[in-house]
């Protein structure tokens, strides 16, 4: 299919207003959307201005959820504030802790729909994994996030929400009066757009999320912090570049179309010639340093000498480093992790061409909470009880 073909999806998208007579929450509106919100709210035009940057610091920087907080506002105009909107995020439903620290949520949005989140901690820093999608459509074989059904886009408010979600579990809002950085190094100081769902199919979300992430008045995280993981919608790449500006990391784990036609799907309709040529620009617009290309490594499938070189030959060009990922396995899946001499020997073939060639230390296992792993409970729960079924001879039965 031809690049410049239009990128459809079949998803729900729902509105920012409640139903009738409800408030609107303002979690997730751009800086515009919420002076048009509050002009519309009866604000003078020559206050909206001022009156976001009040509100915008008390919600984003300081983590207040509650109108009455704002101290700096007048007490009529707060109980304005409090009539029309609402400052209301994604629930968690539950978290677990895995042996090594990684967190994962479970994270309930609006509709009753369920995403995973994920905290992994390092030494002098943390990443949380976002979700941007209820499911995912892109259906690679070996991701246990592509067995389930796109449900539909998370908005920008569940975006950011799961932000907030996890600086609120680690207890890192700064007091009020004070800067985020006046408490030492962040807990949170790295987001990345690896969570389920193709962050590039939910684009205009995903954009306002991050500009609210990254406002300097807010939650205050650089660009060079977020990085968005793409599987390769090559039309939407250039326009990451344009108007986010993030690292930009691509799951690309194959060496020849007709493997990564078999893993990566979307290979069918942008193939690894045109996603190349788009990410060979993506550094010169975006002024990112370079390209993470992600590579999982699966035994017999993608792990040879021969896919080592024919790898750092078609990057050949490019600001990259290649992220090398042991398979993390789920129940069911077709594939195996690669044995750990042979992931080592391919690391050894892409660091000799002059390539950083990390391998990615399998994080949370135990919860799964590794790349690839993310499924929500309730179509994990959902699958368990159709396979209880069949093996029973109970499907279909009355």
């Amino acid at each position: 299919m031809a690049a410049d073909a239009p990128i459809t999806q079949d998803v729900v998208t729902i509105p920012r207003k409640l139903p009738e007579g409800g408030r609107l929450n303002i979690v997730g509106l751009t800086r515009d959307a919420l002076r048009a919100a509050l002009i519309e709210m009866g604000t003078p035009e020559k206050q909206a201005k001022m009156r976001v940057n009040q509100v915008w610091q008390w919600i984003y920087h300081w983590g207040v959820r509650d109108f009455s907080v704002m101290t700096n506002l007048a007490k009529d105009y707060r109980a304005k504030l409090e009539a029309h909107f609402e400052i209301a995020l994604p629930e968690i439903v539950s978290k677990q802790v895995s042996a090594d620290g990684t967190r994962k949520y479970l994270v309930r949005i609006a509709g009753g729909h369920e995403v995973e989140t994920v905290y992994i901690p390092e030494e002098g820093r943390g990443t949380l994994c976002i979700s941007s999608q209820v499911g995912c459509t892109l259906t690679c074989s070996f991701c246990h996030t592509g067995t389930q059904k796109l449900v539909r886009n998370l908005t920008a408010g569940e975006i950011v929400g799961q932000v907030m979600l996890a600086r609120d579990d680690l207890d890192e809002w700064p007091a009020p009066g004070t800067g985020t950085g006046e408490d030492g190094p962040r807990l949170l100081s790295n987001i990345v757009l690896m969570g389920m769902g193709e962050p590039l199919y939910n684009f205009d979300n995903v954009r306002d999320a991050m500009k609210i992430v990254m406002d300097g008045e807010g939650i205050a995280l650089s660009r060079r912090r977020i990085t968005l993981s793409t599987s390769g919608v090559v039309p939407e790449i250039a326009r990451c570049a344009e108007e986010i500006g993030c690292l930009m990391a691509v799951s690309f784990h194959a060496t020849t179309d007709e493997v990564r036609n078999k893993l990566v799907p979307i290979n069918k309709r942008w193939n690894i010639e045109e996603l190349l040529n788009a990410l060979r620009e993506y550094p010169r617009l975006s002024n990112s340093e370079r390209i993470t290309f992600e590579y999982v490594m699966l035994k017999d499938v993608n792990d040879s000498d021969a896919d080592a070189r024919r790898l750092v030959n078609l990057i050949k060009g490019i600001p990259a480093k290649i992220n090398l990922i042991p398979f993390n396995e789920w129940p069911g899946a077709p594939y195996e992790r690669s044995d750990w001499e042979r992931i080592e020997r391919f690391a050894d073939i892409v660091h000799k061409a002059g390539y950083a060639s990390p391998i990615r230390t399998p994080r949370g296992e135990d919860i799964m909470a590794a790349c690839g792993q993310l499924k929500s409970a309730t179509e994990r729960a959902r699958k368990s009880r159709a396979q209880i079924a069949a093996e029973t001879g109970l499907d279909g039965a009355a």
